[in-house]
């Protein structure tokens, strides 16, 4: 498998069927471990972006890719293995519905990185692509 493919380490609140990092309160392998191993699709952009955060937390970054637009999908993606990501938080949703082809969703993501927390406050922007949300890009907050 190629570096950029590797499944990182799952958090210990993922690991033996811990709660999902997306912060829904189910379990990692009844949530967005189904979406991680391509069993289901996300429904809304809520649930991709719900789901692009726990694969930031789990260091899945096959699915990271897989889940991007290929026209701004980069051809390596690399986490920081210092970066623990530790809390989600979504502050808005614009469009994104079962029936829409595009969506925003503005959240906020806390984590920790070389023992300092941080926040990154993003707008995120998704499309449909072949019939599956995918996500584009961000604005700026």
């Amino acid at each position: 498998m190629r570096e950029d493919e590797r499944v990182g380490r799952r958090p210990d609140s993922a690991a033996g069927g811990g709660a999902c990092p997306c912060g829904s309160g189910l379990p990692y392998d009844d949530c967005c471990a189904r979406l991680h191993r391509g069993e289901a699709d996300a429904p809304t952009a809520e649930a991709l972006m719900r789901s692009r955060y726990a694969a930031f937390a789990v260091g899945d970054t096959a699915y990271l890719l897989r889940s991007w637009h290929s026209s701004t999908r980069p051809a390596r993606l690399r986490l920081d293995p210092g970066e623990r990501w530790t809390g989600l938080e979504v502050v808005g949703t614009d469009r994104g519905g079962l029936f829409d082809s595009t969506g925003t969703v503005e959240f906020r993501a806390r984590y920790r990185a070389g023992g300092h927390p941080g926040q990154l406050t993003e707008r995120s922007r998704f499309v449909r692509e072949d019939g599956r949300w995918v996500y584009l890009d961000a604005e700026p907050t």
